[in-house]
Parts: structure tokens; C-alpha cells; sequence
């Protein structure tokens, strides 16, 4: 009987086992038949998202409403980026890489969400809800990536416990995508862990698997973080820390992934690495201070996909078993000092290797068999010592190769026809070498040829300069020290061309009329040739001269330029002092070298030009005081307009009074060392429309006397030492008629405002028709006008300045006395800043100041209740109304829904959202119970449903997590392995 009882139990289990698995599948397809729509207040929550968020491309552009959804009548389970459970609650967000910006405060109302992502946005105004993260126990995955937070991370992030995914790396990814844009920078604060600490935000998340904290600040525990993350974390897998100020390292056995790049003081020596005794798979060093030789236990490392090593501190040989690493995809160890030949990499030790670079060491001896290997995609071996020629290889029609450097070296002979035939071949350099000379008809081979680099080799044209010659469209090409003659005439037809370098041949005459039109070209070298242009040079017109172009250089040419009449330089590396020879330029109109590392004092001498209209130095290094050219008889007669701003120039401003009254449009001197009063004859200047001052030492009260500039629209005098009050007395009804923008912020003026002023600025009581189909801007076409203003909190540049762009910023002062409700006249204002100022009272109803976007009456001593009037601002993205005496309610109603508590702080009687201060605290009846109630064992199935699901998946996804792992950091290093190229052709110039 005994005996029996076994196969018995085994059949009783397995007929269990079968009942329980159809009970679950019957449940699962009975509940995706009558799976219940999304919940209202869920819909309600998504809808006020959206009502929160702004696109924002860049950091002045919030005009355009964020629509994450069309429909929102329908079932939100059904919107993108929303998953539900089978009750209708939300459990997964998904709007990364939306460029949003605004407030997300209403995603706190999901208390059921288990993932979490707003990677990839600009956030940029925002901390991180400093009491609201705790409401989200439910999280398992966040990712808040890449989006421009700052401050400390809240202490909410602590009772995140089932966390196992955690994100909250490169928040300046941001700030580089703006300066993509707008060649700006901010530099705002990264996130940091002080208070708490690592040791406090993780200590409970003991099922984290994946963390990711690079260029977070976490300096204040960087020497004892491998003690707090070993203990905390026990099944820790993936650790990303790259560029946090550590000083120390630890080594899990079980760890996958170790990202420690960029922390540039770590350093030591490597470890000996023990046999089948880790499961690393990736390790970056990047940018650390480790030194010594590699060791040959590198080799250990078998389950090894991805190693970055480049510290400039490693020598010696690069350890041959580095070559049987059989799952190595990504090989980094460039930057380096290791010397010795390449190793055997091309004997089928590395099938799966597809990026290799070796850059920028000591290697010697010839290149092996490496185009061989059969996943090869990226080759760069440039910058050693690398001679011989390279060998013909045999799978070149069914190579994967894309990228090959193999400049700097001392190549020699013939380029392998093999190479020619590299059917996905995108870049190839392989200048400054000793090759042979060369036919350039070669490359019309490459098809998919996007970057060409064949500097210092002798190109073999023909006698037709080329004209029948059809290349591949290149964005990329340089041809410096080719032994050039003439300009290549097949570049006319490179309509995707981005980079050209011809420079330091021996090409002469004029430059062609078609090198002017490539409609994408933004950075061109023709330095080092005997070229000149012609008497029409077409830098004027906008539609046909390089209308992409950021970089020109014309060093050591034989340029004649008696004709020229604009010349525009400005946005790229120029230093020195400007050419006297412009001086001859007598027919010149326009000279602008805005934006570049010129070092000079005034050149004076450009007064005697007799048709220069437009002077821009703006952003240099110019210095020294202005003399009073009126003595030299240089006086700018068509002179109007004089952009010095943002330089080291000082003395009086009264020494510009040599500027022709009669002329002036625009005057910028802001950002200088000016200092004493304000010369009077300013207000003669009857065309004046910008007048910027901002930030110098100028002392003097306020120029009631510029009233009588009728065309005057932008006036800047912050951050000066102006004083005294804005009287009423002498102010006519015509003060400043037509003024747009006018910033007296950070100065000493002091006083009530009186009602008469605000009345006075007519200019900012009429709105401005905006629904033209072409914006206008202040300023002509030759030079349009730029102004940097505070807007939302943030020092903006705009590069122009639309008509419709009102604002009035008084803050930082010592004004007093109520706000005069007058402001509410002001209708076309987008900017109002009354900040750090003394003002009480009641804040006014601003309600007819529909056009609002920003108001600051922060620091103040205001008082009573937030009108519920500012509700229906319903362009308001900014709101600041911290630090003052207000009591009550806070609106709750359109915009007013999507601020935090940021714009609320520092008033102790404020109550309501975003404020955990609640107006009346009472006890909340129980209700009754609801069908969801009576159903929730229907929850608990769902649970169990999807526990089951997620165990069965797992294995599937184990299975696959290999290739995923591969092919995320293949595409990640394919990234790197191009862009630090590119970098290292821009620093070589």
C-alpha cells in the first residue's frame, strides 16, 4: 500500500494543480470580459494633468497647451501611456520624452500606480514635491530621469519600500538639449541627498534591483556609500553612480552592471579578478583615476558584455586573455597609455564584439586581422603608433562595419580595396597618415558614406575638377592638406553637408557664389588659402548665405574687402583684437562680432566709417573706458545701433555722448563697468526703442527726462545704484508712451508707487494683435533686437524681441505702501515681478490681466485672502506668493490647480492644496458600502491573476534579458563611440 501512495499523491497533486490553473484562466477571461472602464476620479486626475503641462521644447517657450490626450470622454485606460488593473485603477504612466513642462502635483492622486515615468522632460521650475512621494506606496518602477529636478530629494522617497527599479540619473540632460537649441546654459543645482542621505532614502528599499543616481550629489556620503548600498540593498543588481563625487568602490559578487564613470578622484589600483566568482556584465571606468597595468584576470570576467576604461592612467600591455572574452559586445580603453601591439582579437574570441576603440594610446606594430571579426560595427584605432599597411580581408560584402577612425597613426601604402566595398560603411577617417596618393573617385563606391576624413593625403583629382563626380551625400568632410588648388565642385551638389574643411591648401581666386547657398553647412574652414570674394558678397541675404552656419574660418587668407558692406562673425571662437584693416572698409554697414573671445579696447577708429549703421561687441572681452571720440572727430555719423553689452568696458556713461541723437535706435551697454549719471542728451534721442543699461555701477535717480523719447519700448536699469522715489510730480499722461518692457529690479529706489505711473504706460495697456502669421519683432532686418529679463523665476535671453512681449519688473527694491490697483490697466502684460519688496495690503484682483504668465510678489508683507479672481488667468504658469502674511483658502480652480507648494511657502496661515494644511480639520464619516467594496474579492483574484502572469513571464524575460542588456548598451556605445569622435575632430582645429 505504502507504495501506492505515492502515485496516488503525484496524480491527486497534478489533477489539483490542473483545477487551480483552469479556476485562474476561467477568473482571467471572465474578468477581461466585463473588465470595469476607468474610474472617475482617475479620469479626473489624468484630466488635471494635462491641464497642468506646457510643451516646452525649450526654456521660453510655454505658449502651446501639453495634449497627452485627444479624447478625454473616453475610457482612460485606453490613452497612451495609461495601463489599468481590472477594478479601473491606474497602475502605470508612461508621457517620458514629451518635452513637458508645468506641474504633475495631480499624478499624486494615483495611489494605485505601480510604474512610473516622466523621463526625458523640463521640469525645470520644479523640486520634487517635498511631502507628496509617500502617497505612491505602490510604486515598484520610477523613473524621473533626464528632466531638470533640482534640490534635495525629498524624504518621501523613503517610504517608496517596493521600489525595484529607481531612476533619477542626468537631470542636466536637459540643460544640454536647451543649449543644443539655443546655445544657452543654465546652470541650475542637481539633485542632492543631504538631508536625508543615501543611507536614509534606501535603507527600506531592500527589493531594489536597479538604481541609477548619476550626477546626483551625493558628496556629503561619498566615502562610506559602499558600506550603505552593500547592506541596504541585498539584492541590488544594476548600480549606476557615474560623476557623484566618489572616492571609494565595492564590488558585488552578484552585481550585473557597475556604471562609476566620471567621479575623477576614485582611483587605485585594480583588483586581481577571482575565477567564476562574479556575474558582471558590464563595468565602466570612465573618467576615474585608476592607474597600473590591467590585469590578466580581466579574463575571469567571462559573462563580460561591456568594459569602458578610460582614466588616462593605465600602461603596460593590454592583457591578451581580454581577447577570449566570449559575450564581449563593447570594448573601451581608449585615452589611455597602454602600449605593446593589438591583441589577438581577430581569432574568433569575441564573435560577438561589435565596438572596439583603442584610440589615443602607444600602440605599435601593424593593425591585425580585426575587420574580420563578424560583428564588428565601430573600428577606432586612431591616435597611436600604428604602422605598416593594411591587409586585404575577404568578408568585407557581408561585413557590419559603420564606423572606421584610424587616423594620427603612421599608416603607409595603399588603402585595401576591401575597404571600398563595406556595404554599411557611414564614417571613415583616415587622415594624417603616409598613405599614397589617392583617386577620389575611390569612395563613390560607399553608398551610405556620411562623414569623410582625408586630411594630409595627396588627392588625385583629375583635370575637369571633378565635375562629373557624384559622392554619397555627406554631412561631414574634410580635405585639409590635400594639395587643393581649386574649390571641389562636386561639394555644390552636397545638399546635407553640416562640416567642411578645406583649409591649408593652396586654393586661390574668388570663393564661388554655390559655396554660399549649401543649405545646411554650419561650420566651414578655408583658413590658410589665397582666397578672396567677390565684390557681392552675399552675407546680407538671409535666404541664400549659410543660413545654417555657426563656425567660419578665414585665419591667414588674402582677403580684399574694399566692397564689403555687412559682415557678420558673431557665435564662434574668434580671439584676439579686431583687424585695423576694416578700417579701409569704407562702404561697411554692419559689423557684428557679437559672441566671441576678442580682447581689445574701443576701437575708435571704426568712427571714421562713414556708412556703418550697426556695431555689435556684445559678449567679448573688450575693456578699458570709451574715450570722448567727439574730441578725435569720430562720431559714428550713421550710427544706430551700438551693442557693447556684456564686456569689461568702464568710465562714465556720459562718454557716450558722442553718439548722433538724431540716429540712435538701440543702445546696449549692460553688463560693463560704467558708473556715474546718466548724460541727459539721451533724451534728444528721438528714434530710441531699446535702451539697456542693466547691471553696471551707474548712480543716479530715476530719468524722468527719457519721457520724452516717444519711440522708446525697452528700458533696462537693474542691478544698478539707482535711488530715491518714483514721484508723481512732473509726470505727464505721456510718460513712456509706447513702453513694452521696462526692469528697474535690484537697485535702491525706494517709496509708495504712485497711481500716475502706471497710468502713464499706455504701451502696456493695449494688447497686441498676435494672430498675425508672421511674428514681428522689434528691431529691422538687419538687426533685430535682444533683451534678458527675468521670466518664471529665470534669467531668459530672448535673441528677439516679439511686439508682444509686455513686462514690468520692480522687485528687489525697497518700495512700500499697498499695491496701487491701477497695475490692472496694465492688460499686455505677460511679466509682472513686485518681489522682495516691502508692499502690504491685500494682492489685487488682477483678473483683467488676461495675458499673464508670470507674477512674483513673493518677499513682501501682503495680506488677507488670494483673490479668487487670479483663477481665471488662465495663461498663468508661474505664480509666486511666498513669504508674505496671506491667510485663507487657496483657489482651487484652473491654473491654480497645477502650482505647488513652492509658490505658497512662508505664509503660516495659508491652507488647502497643494498645502498639506488642511482649512478644517473634521472626521470624515465611513460611507456605506459601495459594489467596489462588495467586489473586491474580485482585487484579490487580480492580484493573484497577475502574480501568476508575472511568474510565468519571468522566465521568459530571464531568457531574454541578454539580448535586451546587449542591444540597449550596443546602441548607448554606438552613441558615445561617435560623438566623442566628433568631439576630438573639433578640439584638433
Amino acid at each position: 500500500m505504502g507504495n501506492l501512495r505515492i502515485p496516488f499523491l503525484l496524480f491527486a497533486t497534478l489533477i489539483l494543480l490542473s483545477s487551480s490553473i483552469s479556476f485562474v484562466l476561467c477568473i482571467s477571461q471572465f474578468q477581461t470580459s466585463h473588465q470595469n472602464h476607468c474610474l472617475d476620479d482617475q479620469r479626473s486626475a489624468l484630466v488635471e494633468l494635462q491641464l497642468g503641462l506646457y510643451h516646452s521644447h525649450n526654456f521660453t517657450n510655454f505658449s502651446s497647451k501639453a495634449e497627452l490626450w485627444d479624447h478625454l470622454t473616453t475610457d482612460c485606460c485606453t490613452w497612451k501611456g495609461v495601463t489599468c488593473d481590472g477594478l479601473g485603477h491606474v497602475i502605470g504612466l508612461d508621457v517620458s520624452y514629451r518635452n513637458l513642462s508645468g506641474s504633475f502635483q495631480s499624478i499624486f492622486n494615483l495611489h494605485h500606480l505601480q510604474k512610473l515615468n516622466l523621463a526625458g522632460n523640463n521640469f525645470f521650475n520644479n523640486s520634487l514635491f517635498p511631502s507628496l512621494f509617500e502617497r505612491l506606496a505602490n510604486l515598484t518602477h520610477l523613473n524621473l530621469s533626464a528632466s531638470c529636478f533640482h534640490g534635495q530629494i525629498p524624504l518621501g522617497f523613503s517610504y517608496l519600500t517596493r521600489l525595484v527599479s529607481l531612476d533619477l540619473s542626468f537631470q542636466d540632460m536637459c540643460y544640454w538639449r536647451y543649449y543644443l537649441y539655443e546655445s544657452g546654459y543654465y546652470d541650475f543645482p542637481a539633485l542632492k541627498l543631504e538631508k536625508p542621505n543615501l543611507e536614509t532614502m534606501i535603507k527600506n528599499m531592500s527589493s531594489l534591483t536597479e538604481l541609477y543616481l548619476d550626477r546626483v550629489n551625493i558628496s556629503t556620503q561619498s566615502s562610506d556609500w559602499c558600506e550603505t548600498i552593500s547592506l541596504s540593498l541585498p539584492k541590488l543588481r544594476v548600480l549606476s553612480l557615474s560623476r557623484c563625487g566618489l572616492t571609494e568602490i565595492f564590488l558585488s559578487p552578484k552585481m550585473q552592471r557597475l556604471d562609476i564613470s566620471d567621479n575623477f578622484v576614485l582611483g587605485g589600483v585594480l583588483p586581481e579578478f577571482p575565477i567564476n566568482n562574479s556575474s558582471l556584465q558590464v563595468l565602466s571606468l570612465f573618467g576615474t583615476n585608476f592607474s597600473g597595468k590591467l590585469p590578466e584576470s580581466i579574463g575571469n570576467l567571462k559573462l563580460l558584455t561591456s568594459l569602458a576604461i578610460s582614466s588616462r592612467q593605465f600602461s603596460g600591455p593590454i592583457p591578451s586573455s581580454i581577447a577570449n572574452l566570449s559575450n564581449l559586445v563593447v570594448l573601451f580603453l581608449d585615452s589611455n597609455n597602454f602600449s605593446g601591439q593589438i591583441p589577438p582579437f581577430h581569432r574568433s574570441g569575441v564573435p560577438n564584439l561589435s565596438f572596439l576603440s583603442l584610440c589615443g594610446n602607444s600602440l605599435s606594430g601593424s593593425i591585425p586581422s580585426i575587420f574580420t571579426l563578424p560583428s564588428l560595427r565601430g573600428l577606432d584605432l586612431s591616435g597611436n603608433q600604428l604602422d605598416g599597411e593594411i591587409d586585404e580581408f575577404t568578408n568585407s560584402s557581408s561585413s557590419l562595419i559603420q564606423y572606421v577612425y584610424l587616423s594620427e597613426n603612421h599608416l603607409r601604402g595603399s588603402i585595401p580595396d576591401s575597404i571600398f566595398h563595406l556595404p554599411m560603411l557611414e564614417e571613415l577617417d583616415i587622415g594624417y597618415n603616409s598613405f599614397d596618393s589617392m583617386k577620389l573617385d575611390l569612395f563613390f563606391q560607399i553608398n551610405n558614406l556620411r562623414w569623410l576624413e582625408l586630411s594630409n593625403i595627396s588627392l588625385l583629382i583629375g583635370s575637369d575638377n571633378n565635375k562629373s563626380l557624384i559622392l554619397p551625400q555627406l554631412e561631414g568632410l574634410s580635405l585639409r592638406s590635400c594639395n587643393l588648388t581649386e574649390f571641389p565642385e562636386f561639394i555644390k551638389a552636397q545638399d546635407k553637408l553640416a562640416d567642411l574643411d578645406l583649409s591649408n591648401n593652396q586654393i586661390h581666386g574668388f570663393v564661388p557664389n554655390w559655396l554660399w547657398k549649401l543649405p545646411t553647412l554650419s561650420d566651414l574652414s578655408l583658413s590658410f588659402n589665397a582666397i578672396d570674394f567677390p565684390k557681392q558678397i552675399p552675407f546680407g541675404d538671409a535666404n541664400s548665405s549659410f543660413p545654417m552656419l555657426q563656425r567660419l574660418d578665414l585665419r591667414s587668407c588674402n582677403i580684399k574687402a574694399a566692397q564689403l558692406r555687412i559682415l557678420r562673425v558673431s557665435d564662434n571662437r574668434l580671439e584676439g583684437k579686431l583687424p585695423t584693416s576694416l578700417a579701409n572698409c569704407t562702404k561697411l554697414m554692419v559689423l557684428d562680432v557679437g559672441n566671441n573671445t576678442m580682447y581689445d579696447s574701443f576701437p575708435f577708429w571704426l568712427g571714421k566709417l562713414p556708412a556703418l549703421e550697426v556695431l555689435v561687441l556684445w559678449e567679448n572681452r573688450f575693456y578699458g573706458e570709451i574715450e570722448h571720440l567727439v574730441e578725435h572727430g569720430n562720431v559714428f555719423p550713421a550710427l544706430d545701433v551700438l551693442d557693447i553689452a556684456s564686456n569689461n568696458f568702464s568710465g562714465e556713461v556720459v562718454s557716450l555722448d558722442f553718439l548722433q541723437a538724431t540716429q540712435l535706435r538701440t543702445l546696449k551697454i549692460g553688463g560693463n563697468k560704467f558708473q556715474g549719471k546718466l548724460p541727459t542728451s539721451f533724451a534728444n534721442c528721438t528714434k530710441l526703442e531699446v535702451l539697456d543699461l542693466g547691471n553696471n555701477m551707474v548712480h543716479d535717480t530715476f530719468p524722468y527726462w527719457l519721457e520724452k523719447v516717444p519711440s522708446l519700448k525697452v528700458l533696462i536699469l537693474r542691478g544698478n545704484r539707482f535711488y530715491g522715489t518714483i514721484e508723481s510730480s512732473g509726470i505727464s499722461e505721456n510718460v513712456f508712451p509706447m513702453l513694452r518692457i521696462l526692469d528697474i529690479a535690484s537697485n535702491n529706489f525706494s517709496g509708495v508707487l504712485p497711481i500716475q505711473f502706471f497710468q502713464s504706460l499706455r504701451g502696456m495697456m493695449q494688447i497686441t494683435d498676435g494672430s498675425r502669421s508672421k511674428p514681428d519683432y522689434i528691431g529691422e532686418d538687419y538687426y533685430q533686437d535682444s533683451v534678458t529679463i527675468v521670466n518664471k523665476g529665470f534669467e531668459i535671453l530672448y535673441e528677439k524681441i516679439l511686439t508682444i512681449l509686455a513686462g514690468l519688473d520692480i522687485s528687489n527694491n525697497n518700495f512700500h505702501g499697498p499695491i496701487p490697483e491701477e497695475v490692472k490697466y496694465l492688460k499686455s502684460l505677460k511679466m509682472l515681478n513686485f518681489s522682495h519688496n516691502s508692499f502690504y495690503g491685500p494682492v489685487p484682483a488682477l483678473e483683467d490681466l488676461t495675458e499673464l504668465e508670470s507674477l512674483d510678489l513673493s518677499s513682501n508683507n501682503l495680506s488677507g485672502k488670494i483673490p479668487a479672481q487670479l483663477t481665471s488667468l488662465t495663461f498663468l504658469a508661474a505664480l509666486n506668493l511666498s513669504y508674505n502674511q496671506l491667510e485663507g483658502s487657496i483657489p482651487q480652480s484652473n491654473q491654480f490647480n497645477t502650482f505647488t507648494n513652492d509658490s505658497y511657502q512662508g505664509n503660516p496661515r495659508l491652507c488647502g492644496p497643494p498645502l498639506t494644511r488642511r482649512c478644517n480639520e473634521v472626521s470624515v464619516p465611513t460611507p456605506p458600502p459601495t459594489r467596489e467594496d462588495v467586489e473586491s474579492w474580485g482585487d484579490g483574484i487580480s492580484v493573484w491573476k497577475i502574480g501568476l502572469i508575472g511568474y510565468a513571464s519571468g522566465l521568459v524575460i530571464g531568457l531574454s534579458v541578454g539580448f535586451t542588456v546587449l542591444n540597449e548598451f550596443g546602441n548607448r556605445w554606438l552613441d558615445n563611440f561617435t560623438r566623442n569622435k566628433k568631439r576630438r575632430r573639433r578640439r584638433s582645429r
